[in-house]
């Protein structure tokens, strides 16, 4: 009992004892030069550290971006199968099941016919610069500016002491690390705008919830009908592209080019790059059908510039005043401006953009400019 009573007997508690630290002092002036600059200059370097940063994962934004804008353009595709009944991890299958198709099938279709048209090319050289100068014109200019012998000079420069090879090995080392990179830059593409696709909706939900309650509802139409007009612009992109590739298909066959097919399918993955997309196609065709002639590449060339000229100026500004109801001439110089600030990522985003901005205008901006 004695022991149970000593047991349940409570302790004292430890007296607490506070080291003293010393008096606070007087809070610090706010308004001293000193605390301004070392404000100052502290900001100023986070502000560098951050740029630097920023600078250093550039290539990931870029990467994300692109993702992002290739979820967003598949995504009404998506929507589409899911209409029929198929769940969105189903459709999102078949989506990309037919993207990875249609890659196979660009490089079976593709890659023999560009390699053997290239060395095509190289072997046929000499001889194009030879023809060229039979031609009065251009023997004038040659005659002026010496090109055609300047040319014809490198070239046998390289082939007599053996720079062609040393260049061509560099080349293809340099080829080599262009591919390695290309392709892990592409795969990561693909993971990002896998998951992006799939996850869509969700992202969607988790950044309407930042809003107010009373405006989820409006935020959340007004992100989708975003992500709708940013289809649009892919679906009519992949349109205007199918039409310079059949373009290409009928003028290879007029004029004899060989594997018009192939050459249809290059021009068809350079006509989605905008701005620039067009002067890489018709220098494929050109170059090409001056394997064939001089006088097959001039109208190769001239007839793939008058294209250029009718998309340009009559197609392309129809069907974006359709699809994303922009006007024609903020679609080009929204292009122009995208592509100045961030190159092609730019120019690729920038009419997406302008058709979110005319959104968001006319349905919030214009509104409260009327009622006040």
């Amino acid at each position: 009992m004695a022991l149970a009573k000593r047991i349940m007997k409570p302790r004292k508690k430890k007296e607490d004892t506070k080291t003293n630290y010393g008096v606070m002092g007087a809070p610090i002036n706010r308004s001293h030069p000193f605390y301004f600059g070392f404000v100052a200059t502290l900001g100023a370097l986070s502000a560098i550290v951050l740029l630097r940063a920023l600078g250093s994962v550039s290539q990931v934004f870029v990467l994300i971006l692109i993702a992002l804008f290739l979820a967003t353009g598949l995504n009404p595709a998506v929507e589409a199968i899911r209409s029929r009944g198929v769940s969105r991890v189903s459709s999102v299958t078949i989506i990309f099941v037919a993207v990875i198709a249609f890659v196979i099938f660009f490089a079976w279709v593709v890659v023999p016919p560009v390699i053997s048209q290239g060395s095509q090319l190289i072997n046929n050289l000499p001889s194009l610069l030879q023809d060229l100068k039979s031609n009065t014109t251009i023997n004038k200019l040659n005659d002026q500016f010496a090109l055609i012998d300047t040319l014809q000079a490198k070239l046998r420069e390289f082939t007599a002491d053996g720079t062609l090879l040393v260049s061509t090995f560099g080349g293809v080392i340099g080829v080599g690390k262009s591919v390695i990179s290309g392709t892990l830059s592409a795969l990561t593409v693909l993971v990002l705008t896998l998951y992006f696709i799939t996850s869509l909706p969700q992202m969607v939900n988790l950044g309407v919830r930042l809003a107010p309650a009373s405006r989820r509802d409006r935020v959340a139409k007004l992100t989708n009908a975003i992500i709708a007009r940013v289809g649009s612009f892919v679906g009519a992109q992949i349109f205007i592209a199918f039409m310079a590739a059949i373009f290409v298909i009928i003028l290879g066959v007029i004029i004899g080019l060989p594997s018009p097919v192939a050459i249809a399918m290059v021009v068809l993955v350079c006509a989605l790059v905008p701005l620039i997309g067009h002067f890489l196609g018709c220098g494929v065709v050109t170059i090409i059908a001056l394997t064939v002639s001089i006088p097959v590449g001039i109208v190769a060339f001239v007839a793939y510039v008058v294209y250029v000229q009718i998309e340009n100026y009559l197609v392309t500004p129809r069907i974006m005043r359709k699809t994303l109801e922009v006007p024609g001439a903020v679609t080009i110089i929204a292009a122009l401006i995208g592509s100045s600030l961030l190159g092609l990522i730019g120019g690729l985003l920038a009419v997406p953009v302008a058709a979110a901005i005319i959104l968001i205008l006319d349905e919030v901006v214009y509104p409260r400019a009327d009622n006040s």
